[in-house]
């Protein structure tokens, strides 16, 4: 992987198609200001369309992918079940079917039908589901494991029955599906910025690419060719059954951890630095690594599965 071929960007991003504050052609221009690649305005229930092309010249934006949030239920009641539409070509009708796992799954098929990939949104928001629904479904390319957005309990707490998203994603795999991690903004608000604000600027993807265009960012995602990040960027990461290494790009002063994390989460190994590696066993199912700064700020890769 090069640094050169990375591209970074946000896929799950809202305007005042829905309920952000700030009106698409301005949400575009705060990521065009901030040195975003590419974009996904993913309004719920809304398909809203910028043809800025890949605005590799600062004067327009960002590629913009087409997406939305396919959100049921309609109403306030019931379980909040939010799945992206990651470069659909037309607007996705939400399917209800009154359980989760199958509500899942029409939407997932619904979103595949439309040329798009699909990724499972903050399901730990309002506790609303976990692996347990997950794992019946298939299809889903990506799911959020770190959501921006206030509420959607990221971190891991020791209580029973309430799982933060990375503790759903181990399971996920641990069960033998596959499906990639993503971290987004979920962005609402761009006018005022308050740690009780979703503001944007928090979460998101860099992505190996041969080029920015729509479908081979999409393909990339789809392939697991990205990691994503709140802050930490790598300058290098190779992956393969026999080796995992990877470079961390200097930040200040920061020292680094990383840990290497494989079947129902377990930490098969840890090193401090920012030139690691790790050479699996065979046994750990799969090995996927996150990286925590000692400023707060994370990368995480997607897993190399080993059986």
């Amino acid at each position: 992987m090069n640094e050169q071929t990375w591209y970074r960007g946000n896929i799950h991003t809202h305007t005042t198609e829905s309920d952000g504050d700030a009106e698409p052609e301005k949400v575009a221009a705060w990521y065009r200001e901030h040195g975003y690649d590419f974009l996904v305005l993913s309004d719920h229930n809304h398909l809203t369309l910028l043809d800025y092309g890949n605005g590799r010249d600062g004067s327009l934006g960002p590629l913009m992918i087409p997406g939305e949030e396919v959100t049921l239920p309609l109403d306030d009641d019931g379980v909040p079940v939010h799945l992206g539409a990651v470069g659909i070509d037309r607007l996705v009708e939400p399917v209800d079917t009154g359980d989760v796992a199958a509500t899942l799954q029409a939407n997932i098929d619904a979103i595949q039908d439309a040329g798009g990939i699909s990724c499972i949104n903050h399901p730990s928001w309002k506790w609303a589901f976990d692996h347990e629904a997950i794992i019946k479904t298939r299809g889903a390319s990506l799911m959020e494991v770190f959501n921006a957005a206030t509420q959607c309990n990221n971190y891991p707490i020791p209580v029973p029955g309430f799982l933060s998203p990375s503790e759903i994603w181990d399971n996920v795999l641990s069960a033998g599906v596959p499906i990639f991690g993503v971290a987004s903004d979920d962005s609402h608000h761009y006018h005022d910025f308050s740690p009780d604000l979703d503001n944007p600027g928090r979460g998101w993807v860099m992505v190996e690419s041969d080029e920015l265009e729509s479908e081979s960012i999409v393909e990339a995602m789809a392939s697991g060719h990205f990691y994503f990040s709140t802050g930490v960027f790598l300058g290098e990461f190779k992956a393969s059954p026999d080796q995992i290494s990877l470079k961390i790009r200097r930040e200040a002063d920061s020292i680094f951890l990383t840990r290497f994390i494989g079947r129902d989460g377990t930490i098969y190994g840890e090193q401090v630095g920012r030139e690691i590696s790790y050479r699996p066993t065979g046994d750990e199912g799969y090995i996927r690594a996150h990286v925590t700064s000692s400023n707060g700020l994370q990368a995480w890769t997607q897993p190399v599965f080993l059986s």
